[in-house]
């Protein structure tokens, strides 16, 4: 579980692309401190399972510059619905341990199970501000509302405005979000992971199924009536 807090950008070191997996090394810097494997970290918004890490990690001896790199199996499914699958060497991604109980929830929950890729339609960048629109896949607008939440790249957001015929949204980056997340520097045509917040998918998703079932329909007339 996450909180859409993005702790670091952090540069992706090492891919290696197997038969339906890719071996992602990632330096998390201070943030491996403690880190094991077996671990939850979410990687552009993508809830990540540790798979190894750097030997003088795991050393008794290991200094206090030891390296961070930390290394994830990434399948074909999260390649194929994700933007992990477009990183190269050198690409820096957002980064977020999972939450420990007691933590502070400065954004909202997140799953780390992407919903859609959307993609940057346009940016008017002013003094202190970045307002990013972005192309939303057509199955997700239904959950996106105005001033709700999102998630993008794993960070917590605020939707500024909504635009349903276009399947659009917009969101406002203040000078924090532009400097400490990959939403600073992405360009027009990038694809950013998309996470819906789940309690207004399941809030949706529950008032469709009633509103389709002929039963739940006559229960509602009858209790009108």
């Amino acid at each position: 579980m996450f909180t859409g807090i993005v702790q670091g950008l952090c540069p992706v070191g090492k891919l290696i692309d197997e038969r339906n997996i890719r071996r992602l090394t990632i330096n998390l810097g201070k943030l491996g401190k403690g880190v094991q494997v077996g671990a939850s970290v979410a990687v552009n918004g993508v809830c990540l399972t540790v798979a190894q890490l750097a030997d003088c990690m795991t050393s008794i001896n290991a200094s206090k510059d030891a390296s961070s790199d930390v290394t994830f199996d990434v399948i074909r499914e999260s390649l194929d619905q994700t933007n992990l699958g477009d990183l190269v060497e050198g690409s820096m991604v957002n980064v977020e341990r999972s939450v420990r109980v007691g933590d502070e929830i400065g954004g909202h929950i997140l799953s780390g199970h992407i919903s859609g890729k959307a993609q940057i339609a346009s940016i008017e960048t002013t003094e202190n501000e970045r307002n990013v629109h972005f192309d939303v896949p057509e199955q997700c607008m239904k959950y996106l509302h105005h001033k709700g939440f999102v998630a993008l790249d794993g960070a917590s957001l605020t939707i500024a405005s909504v635009d349903a015929q276009a399947n659009q949204i917009t969101v406002c980056l203040i000078p924090e979000t532009i400097a400490r997340t990959t939403l600073g520097s992405a360009g027009i045509g990038d694809w950013i992971n998309l996470e819906v917040d789940s309690q207004t998918q399941a809030v949706v998703d529950t008032v469709e199924r009633v509103l389709s079932s002929p039963q739940w329909l006559a229960r509602l007339s009858a209790a009108k009536a």
